[in-house]
């Protein structure tokens, strides 16, 4: 039987025109943000290199002349001068970075050499403050003044500027560039990451990181070691560590938030309140006796991690003179005292649970990192690159508690926790303090 012809379907060749012209866009996108995140990691680094050696010369000093000290209340009451005499509020900082990035804020280009100078003097002074938090600022001013010279008229992109500059001069001063490139997308929205501006972010974070090596930068690096290896006591001591690290993450923003709130109210001059803080922290320099608890205090998270002896109390102690000195006007940020304060902890904690002290420090930096900056992706990506992949999974279960027990908490007021932390449900509010 002769079958009937049938006649083969015409077969279409796939039209390869939408996918040509989406590549060609990306290709666009990428040519486009490339040079102007190079360009502003060039600046940032170079940036962030003087900023490096500036706080070097300004601690070096203090440490070989202990007469400094004396100078505490009057160092905050220069640098009230300073804020004043630049017309910028004394408040102004990372909030005002962090809300230029979600509204139309200007960032005043001033604000570069007031947070500059103002974190050196507070070096010098020996008020207790890190770096981090002018990095931000410098970087997001330095970006904001390149966009405008760049004539960037969209606002997202320019957003997106803004935050390539806080990513390069946080990496070239602390040598981290996934840690500094993830970070800034996951500070601004908690729970909504910018996935779009992870390749620019990046590109100037490893731009101003290979220049700071260039010029000598610091890279910040410590190992730990776990003769036993990962164990389940470990994993489990690890958890109730992370636990605890959460809740002091939350002491800690509030004690920041706090000191700084009552102080205002009780001396409303800014002159005199610099003045009273400054003498207060002159006081509990003389009563320690010696300057562990005065800058940023890197020396001492890296001898807990080492697992040299540390105070049990020394923790508090950080905290109390970090408070003071930011309520007392110095600038830095907070950052720094957080690893500080953290690795202390732990370092106080952990033998308690059966962990090795130097281990315990370096969790315990870690988790309080995490718990005031709300930041578990970044907090993550900080311990593979400070010390290294091979101790990855109690770090990452050490970020998830941290992350969850800490609660709405956070240093950075205009920061935005988009979805909640319990649930699957979207919400929009600002940390508490």
């Amino acid at each position: 039987m002769k079958l009937p012809h049938v006649r083969p379907p015409h077969i279409h060749p796939p039209d390869l025109r939408p996918a040509l012209h989406s590549s060609l866009v990306y290709a666009y996108a990428a040519l486009k943000w490339l040079p102007a995140a190079g360009l502003v990691g060039l600046a940032g680094g170079a940036l962030g290199a003087v900023f490096h050696h500036a706080i070097a010369w300004a601690a070096a000093f203090r440490l070989g002349h202990v007469w400094v000290l004396w100078l505490l209340p009057v160092g905050s009451v220069l640098i009230v001068l300073l804020y004043q005499g630049l017309r910028l509020p004394l408040d102004m900082g990372t909030n005002l970075i962090i809300e230029a990035v979600h509204s139309q804020k200007r960032i005043p280009f001033l604000l570069i050499p007031a947070i500059l100078l103002g974190t050196v003097a507070t070096h010098f002074f020996g008020g207790s403050a890190g770096r981090e938090g002018a990095a931000l600022q410098l970087g997001g001013s330095l970006a904001f003044g390149i966009a405008g010279i760049l004539g960037v008229k969209d606002k997202e992109d320019r957003h997106l500027l803004i935050l390539c500059g806080m990513a390069s001069v946080f990496s070239a001063l602390f040598g981290t560039p996934v840690t500094a490139a993830v970070f800034v997308l996951e500070v601004i929205s908690v729970g909504r990451f910018f996935y779009s501006g992870m390749l620019p972010c990046l590109t100037a974070s490893v731009v101003a990181y290979g220049l700071s090596r260039l010029t000598g930068g610091e890279v910040v690096r410590m190992s730990i070691s776990l003769p036993g290896g990962v164990t389940a006591p470990l994993v489990l001591g690890t958890a109730v560590l992370a636990a605890a690290c959460a809740l002091m993450s939350i002491v800690f923003c509030v004690a920041i938030h706090r000191t700084g709130h009552y102080t205002a109210q009780w001396f409303k001059s800014p002159y005199l309140r610099g003045l009273i803080l400054g003498c207060v922290l002159l006081g509990l320099t003389l009563l320690v006796g010696n300057q562990t608890y005065n800058g940023a205090g890197m020396d001492m998270v890296e001898r807990a991690v080492a697992g040299e002896h540390v105070d049990w109390y020394a923790f508090a102690l950080k905290m109390l003179f970090t408070a003071v000195t930011l309520a007392a006007g110095y600038k830095g940020g907070e950052i720094v005292p957080t690893f500080f304060v953290g690795a202390a902890f732990g370092a106080a904690v952990g033998p308690l649970l059966g962990l090795p002290a130097g281990y315990s420090a370096a969790i315990g930096m870690v988790a309080l990192f995490c718990g005031v900056v709300n930041c578990p992706f970044a907090s993550i990506f900080l311990s593979v690159e400070i010390f290294g992949g091979e101790y990855l999974i109690p770090f990452a279960l050490t970020c998830a508690l941290s992350y969850i027990l800490s609660g709405y908490f956070g240093l950075y007021s205009s920061q935005h926790i988009l979805r909640s932390k319990v649930g699957t449900e979207l919400i929009d509010r600002e940390v508490s303090d």
